[in-house]
Order: C-alpha cells, then structure tokens, then sequence
C-alpha cells in the first residue's frame, strides 16, 4: 500500500517525518496521516514526493513501472481513495456493530442481575421482560449491520423472521409470567408442564423449518467452532437440524407425557437435540481424511456410546 512505501521510502532517506513535512509545504500530521493510511496525498504532492525520495511515481503506488500521465495518476489516486473509503466505512460499520454488541451484552446481563437481586416477582418480572426485549428489539433493527447484508437481501429477510419469532416468544412468556405472578391465570402443576411442552415444541417445529435455510453467518444458528467453518459444513448440520426436528419433538412429547420428572426430560431431550448435528459434524469433520475401515469403527464406536446411554437414560427414569 502506498502508506507503507511513503513510510519505508521516507525512513530510507534518513528522513523524519517534521523534514518530510517541511520540504513538501504541508503540517507533519499530514504525513502522519498518509503513513497511517488515513488520507492519500493529491497528484501533484505525490509526484513532488517522489522527487523529493528519488523514487518514480509507480514505485510510491505500489504498482508496475509505466509512464503515467497526469490523468493516468489521477485515476489510480482516485482508485486509492475509493479503497481508503470502504476501509473506513467497513472500520465505521465494524465499530457501530460492537458497539450494538455490547450494548446487547450489557442489557441482557442487567435482566439477569435483576432477576437475582430484587425479591418482588412482579417487579423482577417487569423489569427483567423490559430488559430482554430492549436487546431483542436492538438485535432486529441492526440486523443488517450484523449480518453485512444489504437491506434489499433476500436472505435478511430469513434473519428478520427468526428474530421475529424470538421476540414474540419472549413477550409470549413474559406475558404469561406476569399474568401468573398477579394471580390472574392459575395454573395447575401439570397446566404448567403441558404450556412449557407445548412452547418448547413449537420451537423446535419452527427452528427445525427455518434452520434448513439459514444463510451462512456468524450471529444466528448453530454457531460452533467446526460448524462455522465453511459455508458447506454449515448447510450440512442446519439440514440436519431441521431434518430430527420433528422426530425430536414427537419423543419429547411421548417422554414428557409418560415420564414424572418433566424439568429432566427437557433438559435432556434439547441436549440430545442440539448435540446431534453438533456431534455429526465434528465427527464428519474428523473422519473426513480417513480410510473407509477407519471411518466404520469411529461410526461403531459413537453409535455404541450412544445407545448405552439412551439405554440408562430409559432404565432409570422409567424405574423411578
């Protein structure tokens, strides 16, 4: 970049900064500048710099040696400040989006401190729903500068709906918990648990169709390290996400429906049901440079594992 030739061109001079400034009519935060690559000298102040280090024109740009007119170097210097422009504009984009990231962060853990510290469940409730929806809200309208999507995009529109579809759960269940926290609905022990079962499997149904269409991103779906690698590897295990799904849901419901302990099954049947793709891609990325035998035996082994588990899993509770 030619920041960095002005930088090493003007140091093999034996030149400082202060001399350079002198010597072209300008401040020495402007050279500052240039060596930092926040601004680009103009045509006329870069061919006299060019004289000024004994160097060609060509050589400052960074590009092969040719006869440059002054309409030649215009359009190169127009080129370099177009590319200054986007870098600063992707630097100004970046920053505003940690920033909203931050802002999230914040909000999201003052929901939690409140839900903690303050002992009246009508008030926690409030102010701890406010909270969440506050970095929801801040979430949806910067989904754009999240994303890097363009607004007219298609696939924002897939990011909008799911963030949608957060939202109006949140609200759904802070709604519901304020309303019992007042008294107002009454639910029996086992009204609660069939709500609860009722909420979670429409999630499930809901991610399971949209999860199969997510774009490739890093701020919405399956997000981990061997999941996000590639955009392949995460078509892989958002299709097979949306594929157990609904076979997921239709087991959680008969294990909830036949098994006391409901909290337990939830818990256990959202683990088995992120860890599978999870697991299936670690596994596909692992056994991706193995022999066919080699990958038989891995497969043997997980399956193995897997179904003693299950196994437990099923004696215990169903003894209990």
């Amino acid at each position: 970049m030619i920041n960095e030739n002005i930088k090493h061109f003007r140091k093999t001079r034996g030149m400082s900064q202060e001399e350079m400034a002198v010597k072209l009519n300008v401040v020495r935060q402007t050279v500052s500048k240039w060596e930092k690559g926040l601004s680009i000298p103009d045509a006329d102040v870069l061919i006299e710099m060019a004289n000024l280090l004994d160097v060609s024109v060509s050589q400052l740009l960074g590009i092969e040696e040719s006869i440059h007119s002054n309409g030649n170097l215009a359009e190169e210097l127009a080129e370099l400040n177009e590319q200054l422009a986007r870098k600063k504009q992707k630097e100004k984009l970046l920053y505003q989006a940690n920033q909203k990231r931050g802002l999230i962060l914040f909000v999201s853990f003052l929901s939690m401190m409140i839900t903690m510290s303050v002992k009246n469940e009508v008030v926690s409730i409030l102010m701890a729903g406010i909270c969440m929806l506050i970095a929801a809200i801040v979430l949806y309208r910067n989904l754009a500068l999240f994303t890097s999507l363009t607004t007219d995009d298609l696939r924002l529109g897939i990011f909008r709906v799911t963030t949608l579809c957060n939202i109006s759960i949140l609200i759904i269940g802070i709604v519901f918990a304020f309303l019992s926290a007042v008294d107002v609905i009454n639910f029996s022990e086992n009204g609660e648990k069939l709500f609860a079962m009722v909420l979670l499997s429409c999630i499930m149904v809901f991610i399971g169709i949209v999860s199969p269409k997510l774009p490739y991103n890093r701020h919405t779906g399956l997000r981990l390290p061997w999941t996000v690698r590639d955009e392949d590897t995460w078509k892989i295990a958002h299709r097979i996400l949306g594929f157990i799904s609904f076979p997921m849901v239709l087991l959680y419901i008969a294990c909830a429906l036949t098994i006391s302990d409901f909290e337990i099954v939830s818990v256990v049947t959202m683990l088995i049901w992120i860890s599978i793709p999870a697991l299936a891609i670690y596994i596909y990325d692992m056994i991706s440079g193995m022999s066919r035998a080699d990958v038989k035996n891995v497969l043997h082994f997980y399956l193995h594992n897997f179904f003693i588990m299950v196994s437990l899993f099923l004696t215990t509770y169903i003894h209990v």
